[in-house]
């Protein structure tokens, strides 16, 4: 198993004064045999950074190694494989479910008796009944063809599977099932796995670390139970904000505290903190705040982090509390070329 790295990477759609940087200059480490959440609302260039890593979305700047080899030089086997969001759209309506997975199987499994082996194999380790291999997917539910996908996608005998939005398309009552279903296969096969959400919830069953992503950029990044149980950066924290339990939510915020505004234009993003027209802390509550709007806070460095200038503080706490680290950028903001951040490592 391979550690796939993201190093500073940027995709850009469009011309530049008309394009959109939907990733900018995000570093982050999936470990082998690790699950990585990475979360953030709608927008915020998830998908796009899943897409990057299969060769769907042009890398723009910097560079993406599954174990130290740049993932563009792989063509015939691909060893990062993806489980789309829509298992309505991701499965070929005029092909049976064995003829779907049997076209993902390595060239080396080239006999018919051991092809049909492979599919009947994978559709046991998916929960599902060998005999469906001739059924089309029209003739399957939500939740199994979503585990036709994940079946497809091992078909590869992957290195690494992405899983996007998996379980946003499902009935709540089937997305229980695939979860524990994604659990139990992790366990059992050691799986390395990038699992993309906006839910924290769902993050929460499956990572071992959550990375969270608001426009284009990581904001925050570390092991789960201290990402979930203190979270730095004041995103992260609307985050678990609203996300409901039948207790309330996973992190109790005054509504009062926090900014009601619009998600900014990533056609045309804030300066420095992108997150400042929103934050509770920043300058829209604090007027004395501003270097975050003129600094852009420093990507998050080792294990845990978050990037904001105040991470971790409250409304009040003082500006002395700001690290010597994170106010070197305030510095020479605007008359220095800014220095490429620092991987988001989890360790």
């Amino acid at each position: 198993m391979s550690e796939l790295r993201f190093d500073h990477v940027s995709v850009r759609y469009g011309t530049h004064r008309a394009g959109l940087t939907a990733v900018d200059d995000v570093s982050l480490v999936v470990p082998s045999g690790s699950v990585v959440g990475l979360v953030g609302e709608s927008g915020s260039g998830k998908s796009t950074l899943a897409r990057a890593a299969i060769g769907l979305s042009p890398i723009s700047d910097g560079t993406i190694t599954l174990g130290g080899v740049d993932v563009r030089s792989f063509r015939r086997h691909r060893p990062i494989q993806m489980v789309f969001q829509d298992p309505f759209s991701s499965l070929d309506p005029r092909m049976t479910i064995g003829e779907s997975i049997a076209e993902a199987l390595p060239r080396s499994v080239r006999s018919r008796t051991a092809r049909r082996a492979e599919v009947a194999r994978l559709l046991n380790l998916v929960s599902l009944d060998p005999e469906r291999a001739t059924s089309l997917p029209a003739a399957l539910s939500g939740g199994q063809r979503q585990r036709i996908a994940l079946a497809r996608a091992l078909a590869g005998r992957p290195e690494v599977i992405i899983a996007d939005e998996i379980t946003s398309a499902l009935d709540v009552s089937v997305q229980g099932s695939v979860l524990n279903l994604v659990r139990e296969l992790r366990a059992e096969l050691d799986l390395t796995m990038l699992f993309i959400s906006h839910n924290l919830a769902v993050v929460r069953y499956l990572s071992d670390y959550i990375a969270v992503m608001y426009l284009g950029k990581i904001v925050e990044v570390g092991p789960t139970d201290q990402v979930l149980t203190d979270p730095q950066h004041p995103y992260t924290k609307e985050l678990l904000a609203s996300a409901p339990t039948r207790h309330g939510s996973l992190l109790e915020i005054d509504p009062l505290a926090l900014i009601d505004v619009e998600p900014a234009d990533p056609h045309a993003p804030p300066s420095g903190c992108r997150f400042h027209p929103r934050c509770p802390i920043g300058p829209v509550a604090r007027p004395d705040r501003q270097i975050c709007v003129i600094s852009e806070p420093l990507q998050p460095v080792g294990g845990r982090g978050a990037a904001c200038h105040f991470a971790g503080t409250g409304a009040d706490a003082p500006l002395g509390t700001v690290p010597k680290s994170q106010t070197v950028a305030l510095l020479s903001a605007s008359d220095t070329k800014r220095q490429p951040s620092s991987a988001a490592t989890v360790n």
